[in-house]
């Protein structure tokens, strides 16, 4: 739950910006969210950790896995779930 909230705290920083906004923070503004992505960090970190999962291992499984249902010839350039593009996968 703590991991849920530190999020929320990184997307407040961003939640009234537009998107120009949230590409050019202040120096202070990235100051703060450096803090709060550290929070999130740390608590990923600590659950891997609680789990013995090896995060940086599950990540690039998790990269392989989107590079196969999302390849970049079919879903370059849209927000379509993998489902359209008739590839089989795993959710």
């Amino acid at each position: 739950m703590a991991l849920a909230c530190e999020a929320g705290e990184v997307l407040e920083h961003f939640q009234w910006l537009s998107e120009s906004e949230s590409d050019s923070l202040s120096a202070e503004a990235k100051q703060a969210v450096g803090e709060e992505l550290a929070d999130v960090y740390l608590y990923l970190v600590r659950l891997a950790d609680r789990l013995s999962i090896d995060l940086p291992a599950a990540a690039q499984q998790k990269i392989d896995l989107n590079a196969k249902k999302y390849p970049v010839e079919r879903a370059k350039g849209n927000a379509k779930k993998y489902t359209t593009f008739g590839i089989e996968g795993e959710e």
